[in-house]
């Protein structure tokens, strides 16, 4: 593909994203959650066309054009912190040839922006710590392990979208494109 075919769409791309987590501010609080991994979804398409680098500048436009123009600043974080990178990432992760390794590799990415994200809120929004707790049970050890089997659904989820892309959609995109 030309220079200017890559560019354009990284730009149907970006603006795609863009308008999802534009969305987030009008469909909360479902897409508060649901509308940053649809907006990281569509990076697929970036990765699988023209590559991981051009897939790694368009999250960069959309997690800036995300904080100027989306609403719900608690969805950009999520999608700055998670769901923008990781249908990237994952395209390089599943190269490793070991599912065990593949699967350590994944959760401890999810666990350590899932942390940070906790943090972030901790820290920026000043949120003292027993506020977390409810009957002796602190709360955000819960959150963490259920997310985790939430994480594990989400990543087949992908793999799934990933696939239905590629056997169904990639020879029409790339007829449209001229590759």
């Amino acid at each position: 593909m030309n220079q200017s075919g890559k560019v354009a769409l990284g730009g149907i791309v970006t603006a795609l994203s863009t308008v999802a987590m534009f969305l987030t501010g009008l469909l909360a609080p479902v897409g508060t959650y649901a509308l940053p991994a649809i907006a990281g979804v569509v990076l697929v398409v970036i990765v699988i066309e023209i590559g991981a680098r051009w897939a790694w500048m368009v999250y960069g436009a959309v997690s800036i054009l995300s904080l100027l123009l989306a609403a719900d600043k608690e969805a950009v974080l999520l999608f700055i912190l998670f769901f923008g990178y990781y249908p990237i990432l994952k395209a390089n992760v599943e190269r490793v040839r070991s599912k065990p390794i593949q699967w350590l590799i994944k959760l401890g990415v999810f666990n350590a922006a899932v942390i940070l994200s906790f943090w972030i809120a901790m820290t920026v929004l000043q949120i003292p710590q027993d506020a977390f707790t409810l009957f002796g049970v602190y709360l955000p050890w819960v959150f963490l392990l259920a997310g985790n089997a939430i994480f594990v659904i989400y990543d087949y989820a992908l793999t799934g979208v990933i696939s239905m892309y590629v056997y169904q959609f990639h020879k029409v995109i790339k007829k449209m494109l001229h590759l």
